[in-house]
């Protein structure tokens, strides 16, 4: 089945922040489901050095955020039909 949906990810600086966020996309309705990794490393190179962060710091702290869209071009009908219904269009 072919969708207008998109995964979208993002790095937020706790657990408790995601949960916030996650819980007030869903409720709005913006999103459908999303998904809370706590534990996630992240390694990148910034200004010429490779850095880690146990976590991803909240927006407000990076000069460039992560966020990221991938077209969800093909899934199972019965996901793909809940979401739809899930969403406001």
């Amino acid at each position: 089945m072919s969708s207008h949906a998109l995964l979208v990810l993002t790095t937020i600086g706790s657990a408790a922040d995601a949960r916030t966020l996650v819980t007030s996309l869903v409720e709005d309705p913006l999103v459908a489901c999303g998904t809370v990794l706590p534990g996630a490393a992240s390694i990148y190179r910034w200004e010429g050095a490779v850095k880690e962060e146990s976590r991803g710091r909240g927006a407000a702290s990076y000069e460039v955020p992560e966020l990221l869209a991938f077209p969800a071009e093909r899934g199972s009908d019965l996901y793909l039909s809940w979401l739809t219904s899930e969403v406001m269009a």
